[in-house]
């Protein structure tokens, strides 16, 4: 159970320091300045953000696993 909520506070903790993002992104769009001519331009930029997505696939996995571990071992009795 304690490992369980570890595990929770753990991939929320990842999730917050990426920024909170909603969704995950594999690219980001960066605002590049050419020196040359004084314009500037949108490149894409492969960066990988963790987001809210994948934290509640994982919480969920884990409140599964946990769920079943606990039904599974509440009925053996310590020695």
């Amino acid at each position: 159970m304690a490992a369980g909520l570890l595990v929770i506070a753990i991939v929320f903790a990842i999730w917050v320091s990426y920024g909170g993002e909603l969704f995950t992104k594999t690219q980001i769009l960066v605002e590049k300045k050419d020196e040359l001519f004084g314009t500037t331009y949108k490149e894409w930029k492969d960066h990988f953000v963790w987001g809210l997505d994948y934290t509640l696939y994982i919480t969920g996995a884990t409140v599964f696993v946990c769920g079943i571990l606990f039904l599974v071992f509440r009925r053996k009795k310590a020695f």
